[in-house]
C-alpha cells in the first residue's frame, strides 16, 4: 500500500512539473519569438528582475528616513528587596518661632542654672522636642516594576546623509535595471547564436543529403560501367569510399542538428524534446541584415550601452557614498518626543499604579575627535569614486575598439559572402560540366568526384559565410547597444 501511494505521488509530481513547463508555439518559430521566450523563461533574467524589486524596496526604505519614527519600548523587572530611604527610624529636631528675633529657633534642652543649651556626648546640642519619621514610612515596595515609553524622533539635519542615501538607492535601482538590460543582451546574443547554428546545420544537412545523392547516383553509374567493362573495380571502390564517408558526415550533421535544437530549446525555456521548426531554416540571402556603417556616433553608443550605464551608476553611487561618509563628520540634530510611564510611579508620591508624562526635547550630536576614523572613511570613499571613473574611461576605450572591430568584421563577412556566392556558382557550373563530360565518356570518376568535392566545399563555405553575416550583424548590434 505504501509503495502504491509513493508511486502515485511520483506520477503526480511528474504531472505537475510537466504542466508547469511551457509548450512550443504552433508553426515555425521566428528569431524574435525565440528571443521573447528566452527573456521570459531565463533564470538570470528572473534574478535580475528580483534585484530591481529589491532596489525599489531599498529606495522606499531610504525615503522613510525623512519621516518621524515612532517606537515603543517596555519591560518588567522583579526586585528581591524593598527600597528603604532610611536605615532606621529618624528623629528630627523641631523649631519654634521667636517673636524677639523674628526667626525660627531650635527647641533645645537648656541648663536651668546657666540657661545655655546642653550638648550631648557627641558634641551636638540636645533637642528638647523631636519629630519622628518611621523607617516603614520611607520604605517602598518595588518587587514588581512595569515600565515603558513611546518615543517619536524627527530628524532635522543629519549632515546630508538622508538625502545622499535616497539618491544612492535611486542610482542603485538604475544600476539594477542597467544590469538587467545587459543580461538581456547576453541572453539574446546566446539565443541568436543557437538559432543560426540550427539554421546552419539544417542547411548543411540538406547539402550533405544532396552530396550523398550525387555520390549515390555516381556509384550506380560506375557500377553499370564496371559491368559493361568501361570502368574498373578500383573506380567503383573509390566511389564507395566517398559515399560511405559522405553518409558518416550526414549522420554527424543529423546528430548535431538534433543537439543544436535541444540547446536552443533549453535557452528558450522549452522542453528539450520540443519539435522546434525555425522560420529561417530555408534562408539563402542576407537581406535581413543591417548594412554596416563606416562611422558611428560614439556618444550615442556610450548612452545606449547598458554596461556603460551600469558603470555610470556605479560612479554616482560612489559619489553618494562619499557624501554619506562626509555626513559622519558633520553635526546631527533631531527632535525627540517621549511619553514614559511606570508602575509603581513617583509622579505624585509613591503609588502602585500606572502613570506617565510627556517630554519633548532636541538632541544634537557633534563629532569632535575620532582619531581620523571618519576622515579616513571619507578618503576611502573618494578613492573608490576615482577607481570607478578610471574603470569607465577604460571601458569607453574598449567599447571604441569593439565597435571598430565589429564593424570591420561585419563588412568583411559581407564581402566574404559575396565571394563565396561567386565560388558557389562556379562550383555548380564546374560540377555540371564534369558530370556532362563523364556521361560523354571524356572525364573520369576522379574528375567527377573532384568536382563534387569542390561543389560541397563551395556550398559549405557559402552557408558558413551566410551564417557569419547574421552573427556579425547581431554582434554589431550588441556592441552598439541596439540589440
Amino acid at each position: 500500500m505504501r509503495a502504491l501511494i509513493t508511486t502515485l505521488a511520483t506520477f503526480a509530481a511528474i504531472g505537475m512539473i510537466a504542466a508547469q513547463q511551457p509548450a512550443a508555439p504552433d508553426g515555425p518559430l521566428t528569431l524574435e519569438q525565440c528571443r521573447s521566450m528566452a527573456l521570459v523563461n531565463n533564470k538570470d533574467m528572473k534574478v535580475a528582475d528580483q534585484k530591481i524589486r529589491t532596489a525599489e524596496y531599498q529606495k522606499k526604505e531610504a525615503f522613510a528616513a525623512y519621516l518621524p519614527a515612532i517606537d515603543f519600548a517596555g519591560g518588567y523587572m522583579y526586585n528581591q528587596k524593598d527600597l528603604a530611604v532610611f536605615g532606621s527610624d529618624q528623629l528630627l529636631p523641631t523649631k519654634t518661632f521667636d517673636p524677639k528675633t523674628g526667626k525660627y529657633e531650635f527647641n533645645l534642652v537648656t541648663n536651668p542654672e546657666t540657661g545655655m543649651p546642653v550638648k550631648g556626648p557627641d558634641g551636638q546640642y540636645v533637642p528638647e522636642t523631636v519629630a519622628l519619621i518611621p523607617k516603614d514610612a520611607m520604605t517602598f515596595d518595588i518587587h514588581n516594576v512595569f515600565f515603558g515609553a513611546v518615543t517619536l524622533t524627527q530628524p532635522v539635519y543629519m549632515g546630508g546623509k538622508i538625502v545622499a542615501m535616497n539618491k544612492l538607492t535611486g542610482f542603485a535601482k538604475d544600476l539594477a535595471e542597467a544590469l538587467r538590460d545587459n543580461e538581456a543582451e547576453n541572453v539574446i546574443y546566446a539565443v541568436d547564436a543557437a538559432y543560426w547554428q540550427v539554421v546552419s546545420l539544417k542547411a548543411k544537412q540538406r547539402l550533405a543529403q544532396s552530396y550523398v545523392s550525387l555520390l549515390d547516383s555516381l556509384d550506380r553509374n560506375v557500377g553499370l560501367m564496371v559491368r559493361e567493362g568501361v570502368a574498373t573495380k578500383a573506380d567503383k571502390l573509390s566511389v564507395d569510399v566517398k559515399l560511405n564517408s559522405a553518409r558518416v558526415d550526414l549522420t554527424k550533421v543529423d546528430n548535431g542538428l538534433v543537439l543544436s535544437r535541444m540547446a536552443l530549446a533549453q535557452l528558450c525555456g522549452l522542453p528539450l524534446d520540443s519539435p522546434m521548426l525555425l522560420a529561417d531554416e530555408d534562408i539563402n540571402d542576407i537581406s535581413a541584415t543591417t548594412p554596416p556603417a563606416r562611422e558611428y556616433d560614439m556618444e550615442q553608443v556610450y548612452e545606449a550601452r547598458p554596461d556603460l550605464r551600469a558603470l555610470q551608476m556605479g560612479i554616482n553611487i560612489a559619489g553618494q557614498q562619499k557624501k554619506v561618509a562626509m555626513a559622519s563628520m558633520l553635526p546631527n540634530l533631531a527632535i525627540v518626543g517621549t511619553y514614559s510611564f511606570s508602575n509603581p510611579n513617583m509622579f505624585n508620591g509613591f503609588a502602585k499604579k500606572f502613570n506617565g508624562a510627556f517630554s519633548v526635547g532636541a538632541m544634537l550630536t557633534i563629532p569632535i575627535w575620532h582619531w581620523g576614523g571618519n576622515y579616513n572613511k571619507y578618503k576611502a570613499a573618494e578613492s573608490e569614486e576615482t577607481v570607478m571613473r578610471l574603470r569607465m574611461d577604460d571601458a569607453r576605450e574598449m567599447v571604441d575598439l569593439q565597435v571598430k572591430q565589429a564593424a570591420f568584421r561585419t563588412q568583411e563577412s559581407v564581402k566574404t559572402y559575396a565571394m563565396t556566392r561567386v565560388n558557389q556558382e562556379s562550383a555548380d557550373e564546374n560540377l555540371r560540366t564534369a558530370t556532362l563530360a563523364f556521361r560523354e565518356g571524356v572525364a573520369t570518376t576522379d574528375n567527377v568526384m573532384e568536382a563534387q568535392t569542390a561543389w560541397l566545399k563551395a556550398h559549405s563555405e557559402l552557408i558558413d559565410a551566410l551564417i557569419d553575416v547574421h552573427l556579425c550583424d547581431t554582434y554589431l548590434s550588441k556592441v552598439l547597444g541596439t540589440l
